[in-house]
């Protein structure tokens, strides 16, 4: 399985990193993951969160570029939840890169959304800040591939 995520902005808070590293550690038998980490803009009272999903948006939408072969998976609030089995048997069929898209604190751009997302998913019903968003889709690629290898990691 070849992954990319790109997310905006780094996981600046210690325990996320750490627990992000643990899943790319134990990821590495099932799947090659690359994640892109692109410029998180800053906001505040003079910028709107308008301005800053465009500008982020624009970037992830160039990231996206790169990747015209590829299976998008947005992740989105809007999005479709599916259990970790369902996403297991679909992501097992795929044969090229698959390409999940994190937004920044402030969430995706509507371009980002409507640009060429082969499936919006969602990960809960709960909103959950970014970065912990991310150590949550790693988690469930590692689970994910542990249930194509019929591992006992998911009961």
């Amino acid at each position: 399985m070849d992954v990319v995520i790109i997310a905006i902005g780094k996981i600046k808070n210690n325990y996320y990193a750490a627990v992000a590293g643990e899943y790319l550690k134990r990821l590495r038998p099932y799947a090659r993951v690359k994640v892109r980490e692109l410029k998180a803009e800053s906001f505040g009272e003079s910028v709107s969160s308008v301005q800053v999903k465009r500008v982020e948006g624009e970037r992830i939408i160039k990231e996206l570029n790169k990747f015209d072969r590829s299976v998008v998976y947005i992740l989105d609030e809007q999005g479709v939840e599916v259990s970790s089995v369902k996403l297991a048997q679909e992501l097992v069929s795929k044969n090229w890169p698959i390409v999940f898209v994190l937004g920044g604190a402030l969430g995706l751009s509507k371009e980002v959304i409507n640009y060429r997302a082969s499936r919006r998913l969602a990960l809960s019903q709960l909103t959950f800040p970014h970065e912990l968003a991310r150590v949550i889709l790693l988690e469930q690629l590692y689970r994910v591939a542990t249930i194509n290898q019929g591992k006992v990691y998911h009961y």
